[in-house]
Parts: C-alpha cells; sequence; structure tokens
C-alpha cells in the first residue's frame, strides 16, 4: 500500500486546479506540475512516455506498457489530472483513520494513483500481456470543458477498451447521464414602475416557465426511465432579470441543467420544452450555453473486454451514474468506454474531501488482476 498512498499524497500536494476556475496567471491553476510528475514517475518506470500539446502550457500526458508480443489490442486507462478550485491548504495531504484527505483525493487522483501505480507494478516486475497495449492517460480540463478527452479522440487514438477514472466505489460503470445547459430568455417591454400596465413583464413571465419546468416538466420526465439511470432530471440554477426596481423589465433569463438519457439529443429535448411551453401558453427564446457536447454514455455490457473487466471486478451487472465525465467523448470518439475509479462521489467537490486508501490500493490490485488474466 506504501507506494500507492505515497503516490497519491504527492499527487494531492500538486496544485493541478482548473484554470477556468481561477483569475488569469493564479499560482495555482494548471495540470502542469502533476503532468511533469507523473511523466517522471513513468519513465523511472520504464513505460514509453510522451506529451500530447492541448492548450497553452497543458498537455496529456500519455504512458504506454507495450506487449511482448505483437499489439492485438489496446486498453486505455484515463483518470484525469485537474480538479476545482480550494484554498492551499487543501493541497497539503492529511491521514486520518485510514482515509487520505485533500482537494482532488476523490475527483481523481485516487483514481490516477491506483491506474499508474498498476502499469508501473506491470513494467517493473517485466509482466507485460503477451498482445496488449496498455496506455496510461492523464487527461486535462475534465472539469470544465473535456479538452484533454476531446483532443485525444480527435487525434485518431484507437483502444479497444477505455476506463476512465471516476470515483465509482470499484463498480464498473456502463452508462451515465448527459449534462446539458440550457439558456431561456422572455421578452417584455419597459415602462415606467409608477405605470406597469404600459408595459410586460418579462420576469412575471419566466416565473410562470420556472414553475411549469420544476412541477410539470419534472414529472414529465420521471415517467422515463432507463434501467441503469432512472429518469432524467431538470434544475433551473440560475436567473436573471431587469435593472433596478422602478423599470418594467424587459428580459429575463434563465440558466437550467437538463440530465439526459441516452437516446436524448439537445434537439429533441429543446423540442419537448417548446411544447410544453406553448401548451402553456408561454414562450421563451432557448440557446446553448456549453462550450461543448456532453452526450450521455451507454457501453454494451456484453462486449468481451467488459465482460472480463466485470469478472475482474467479481461484478454481476454493471452500474449508471448520474454524472457526466470524459468516458462519453472517448465513446463518441469510437472507443468503448466504461467508469471506474475507487472513492464515493458524494466526495467530490466537498470542503474535506478524502479517500479511502484501502479502496484506492484494491483498486490497483484490481487492475492489475485485469491485465494478468487476459489472454
Amino acid at each position: 500500500m506504501m507506494r500507492t498512498e505515497k503516490l497519491l499524497a504527492e499527487l494531492i500536494a500538486l496544485p493541478s486546479v482548473n484554470p477556468a476556475f481561477l483569475p488569469a496567471g493564479h499560482p495555482l491553476a494548471g495540470e502542469q506540475r502533476v503532468a511533469d510528475f507523473l511523466t517522471a514517475v513513468a519513465a523511472r518506470a520504464g513505460l514509453d512516455v510522451e506529451l500530447q500539446k492541448v492548450l497553452p502550457g497543458r498537455a496529456n500526458v500519455i504512458a504506454r506498457l507495450r506487449p511482448s508480443g505483437k499489439i492485438r489490442q489496446t486498453i486505455l486507462l484515463a483518470p484525469h489530472m485537474d480538479t476545482i478550485g480550494a484554498d492551499g491548504t487543501k493541497f497539503i495531504p492529511q491521514r486520518k483513520n485510514g482515509r487520505l484527505y485533500g482537494r482532488g483525493a476523490c475527483d481523481t487522483k485516487g483514481s490516477v494513483a491506483a491506474m499508474l501505480a498498476a502499469v508501473c507494478e506491470l513494467a517493473e516486475a517485466n509482466v507485460r500481456p503477451l498482445e496488449t497495449e496498455i496506455v496510461f492517460a492523464g487527461l486535462i480540463d475534465e472539469e470544465h470543458a473535456q479538452a484533454g478527452s476531446r483532443a485525444l479522440a480527435a487525434s485518431g487514438f484507437k483502444a479497444d477498451l477505455a476506463i476512465v477514472g471516476e470515483p465509482t466505489k470499484l463498480s464498473v460503470v456502463t452508462a451515465h447521464k448527459g449534462s446539458l445547459w440550457l439558456d431561456l430568455t422572455t421578452q417584455g417591454k419597459a415602462a415606467h414602475g409608477a405605470t406597469p400596465h404600459l408595459g410586460k413583464n418579462a420576469v412575471h413571465e419566466m416565473a410562470r416557465i420556472v414553475d411549469v419546468l420544476e412541477t410539470d416538466y419534472a414529472a414529465q420526465l420521471k415517467r422515463r426511465k432507463h434501467p441503469l439511470l432512472g429518469a432524467g432530471t431538470v434544475n433551473v440554477g440560475k436567473i436573471s432579470g431587469g435593472t433596478q426596481p422602478n423599470i418594467v423589465p424587459d428580459a429575463c433569463t434563465i440558466a437550467i441543467d437538463r440530465r439526459t438519457l441516452p437516446g436524448e439529443t439537445e434537439a429533441s429535448v429543446r423540442r419537448e420544452i417548446t411544447a410544453l411551453l406553448r401548451a402553456k401558453k408561454l414562450s421563451a427564446k432557448i440557446s446553448s450555453a456549453k462550450l461543448a457536447p456532453a452526450v450521455p454514455l451507454e457501453t454494451n455490457p456484453k462486449l468481451p473486454l467488459v465482460q472480463h473487466f466485470l469478472r475482474a471486478a467479481k461484478q454481476t451487472r454493471p452500474m449508471g451514474v448520474d454524472y457526466f465525465c470524459d468516458a462519453a467523448v472517448l465513446a463518441a470518439g469510437g472507443i468503448p468506454s466504461v467508469v471506474f475509479g475507487p472513492g464515493d462521489i458524494a466526495q467530490a467537490h466537498t470542503v474535506d474531501e478524502w479517500i479511502s486508501l484501502a479502496e484506492v490500493e484494491h483498486a490497483k490490485d484490481l487492475l492489475v488482476r485485469f491485465f494478468t488474466s487476459l489472454p
């Protein structure tokens, strides 16, 4: 356990906050410190390492363990290196009662440590699968726009299976929801607050729309369920309208988060919201607020490598999760993908983020067992 624990502690101590969450030039921003560290660790273990430049000063780390024979298949291990923000004290790892505390411990430096430690263990013991290439990819930018996984997929990289590192409590996940952000805007007519009857209040119109979305639309979504993911959801997370109390507001905008199921698209969601509002004699302009598509994941659990991984995890059926991650991006790029890693998503993004050290070690051992059992 000591090696994996030490690796994780060193990773937590290297701030890698996504630059999107910090002012320009902030000293805690970017994944470069972690990328340099992982490059050194992988090279010492004898892996072939390269950096894939994605954004200025930000690169994916690609480390390969080549098989002893001809490459017949490739398996990708793909955790992300970036974290959300935190003050400096959160980058001082703290061990307590079998847990390691610190920003990124769960999301997803626990997965980074377990996955890289597994590959390094195989390399150092010279236990290489006969025909399977193992590629570790430390990805940038998962927490913001998934630039790392999008660049890897766009580069033409091919693999027969991607195991994307996220906190799943060591469950193999074959489906996750998509994340669709939409802005809805109502238009009114400005007037003096003393004569509101001469205007049209866009905030009032939007208030009715918010009520419809949070009641009728939410109830409509609950009636459509996926066997692993349950129902899609809608959340009105932001509202903005008007300038001052004595002016009838002529515009109001809300931002909604719509978690989508496999088979749902932005176009289909827009259509159903438009139809519902029209039935209520309401209207709003709908526009996308996402930097890039965040689609759902649904990987066939009967694929041979997925079945093999399920057996290694001693799992009889796959699981689904509510959150979006890099797995759907890689799958859209033609790489069958599952999600797996130590930790509980309930700990991700929390003030006192932590992970079980025994679970991190178990994840590493499970991956080693999976790779050494491949034909």
